[in-house]
């Protein structure tokens, strides 16, 4: 069965929300954020002591953007994915890669300044130079979604899944106020779909087989 290590809310969730698009058996492991911290043990298993790790079989992941990639692809065929053969091909991948680097890193470095150093260590500038960083990056989103529903191949993809994430990071830190009404909109669709409301539960539940 597949192991998921995960905290809640944190980048795993987009590997949650794929196994729940994905309607896979998983096994879930919810350690307190951040987990090299509180749970060194973890280390054991991910030297990194980031999260997600996703296990299955031999394969030990490690990217929250690349693993719904590799679930759609190593148990697909599925409309989760953007086939090569597809027009949307290479803008899928480009959404893939752009949700993490783009759109997820900046919220990374505000959440760290904000909310996880000591008192003595937060940098609100640096916070507040991040926030806009994500903005002006979520200005391209609004651009992308116009009047579509889902970012690419005419249907909710992994793309939309990892996007997402993005889109309940920055509500997190209390930025949903700064949305468009495209990128609200879209919110909106995505956190209504049955696998991202499975997911949530899932976190909530704690440890177990799904």
């Amino acid at each position: 069965m597949i192991e998921l290590y995960h905290c809640v809310d944190a980048r795993s969730f987009r590997a949650l929300w794929a196994l729940e698009e994905m309607g896979l058996p998983y096994r879930l492991h919810v350690l307190p954020f951040p987990p090299r911290v509180h749970q060194p043990d973890y280390l054991q298993l991910n030297p990194l002591g980031t999260i997600p790790l996703l296990v299955d079989g031999d394969v030990r992941m490690t990217e929250s953007a690349a693993i719904p990639q590799y679930l759609a692809s190593r148990y697909g065929p599925t409309p989760l994915a953007v086939g090569a053969d597809e027009p949307d091909y290479a803008l899928w991948l480009d959404w893939m890669a752009r949700s993490d680097a783009t759109l997820t890193f900046p919220l990374t470095i505000v959440l760290r300044y904000t909310r996880l150093e000591p008192e003595e260590r937060r940098l609100q500038q640096a916070a507040d130079d991040y926030t806009q960083w994500f903005l002006s990056r979520l200005r391209h989103l609004t651009r992308a979604l116009g009047d579509r529903e889902w970012l690419c191949a005419g249907r909710f993809t992994m793309a939309d899944l990892c996007v997402g994430y993005a889109l309940l990071f920055a509500r997190t830190l209390n930025l949903e106020h700064k949305f468009s009404p495209e990128v609200a909109a879209y919110w909106e669709r995505l956190s209504a779909r049955p696998a991202f409301l499975a997911a949530k539960a899932a976190q909530a539940g704690g440890e177990g087989a799904q």
